[in-house]
């Protein structure tokens, strides 16, 4: 067994009879869009992944840097 019930054969079939009806450039083109459009889902998933990431950092970093002061000024009162 192949990919999902589907033999070698079958998949040989299929692909040849997709070359008779689209041709080889067109098979090329199609195959050309294909990859790109699944080469920009990955960078969009990882850029996505890295942004709620970098947000929280930020936040911290603005939180430390609001909080320095006040401890500065309860120290100078004590």
């Amino acid at each position: 067994m192949g990919f999902g019930g589907i033999s070698a054969w079958q998949l040989l079939i299929v692909l040849a009879i997709a070359l008779c009806v689209f041709g080889t450039g067109r098979l090329k083109n199609i195959g050309a869009d294909l990859g790109g459009a699944i080469k920009g889902f990955r960078k969009a998933m990882e850029s996505e992944d890295a942004a709620p990431a970098a947000r929280i950092a930020q936040e911290k970093a603005e939180r430390a840097a609001t909080a320095q002061p006040e401890r500065a000024d309860a120290e100078k009162h004590a």
